[in-house]
């Protein structure tokens, strides 16, 4: 899902699955893990490297119920094994393109958002995204400058069967 959403598609040249306008990709993404929520993986907050494909574990620990009162206690960002945070710094695209980056910048948002959602279903897992939280609170989780800002929370997990 991370590839899906940020990978590098053509290393040579540096595109990814989404669209970025002018190759500006503004968006960064994060993992939040509880324990055993991935196998392999401990319990934390990590970053994804799109060049190398990797994550870089930032914060040890399950901020789990942290994220979900940040979320206006939406029980799914608590009970999900995974959460993904997609954030943007603007000034990477208005700085090309003025004010009218900023529109860019959350169609991006959605683009990789989108691409979420479709690897999630084929993969067989639900996934949700999350608009509704407190964005101070969601930036001071996760350790961001001021000029890096939240987007999207997403929910990852095993949707439960009728």
């Amino acid at each position: 899902m991370l590839w899906a959403a940020q990978g590098i598609t053509l290393p040579q040249y540096g595109f990814r699955t989404a669209p970025s306008a002018g190759g500006t990709y503004p968006l960064e993404v994060y993992v939040f893990t509880k324990p055993y929520g991935v196998e392999g993986l401990e319990a934390g907050i990590y970053h994804y490297e799109p060049r190398g494909h990797r994550l870089v574990k930032r914060i040890s620990g399950d901020f789990s119920e942290q994220l979900m009162a940040a979320a206006l206690n939406q029980e799914w960002v608590g009970s999900a094994p995974v959460n993904l945070v997609i954030t943007a710094v603007f000034d990477r695209t208005t700085g090309k393109y003025g004010e009218r980056g900023n529109r860019y910048v959350w169609q991006e948002t959605g683009h990789a958002a989108q691409n979420i959602y479709l690897q999630a279903v084929a993969l067989g897992l639900g996934n949700v995204v999350v608009g509704a939280f407190h964005d101070a609170e969601v930036q001071r989780i996760l350790e961001l400058s001021d000029q890096e800002k939240p987007a999207y929370v997403i929910p990852v997990g095993v949707p439960k069967t009728p």
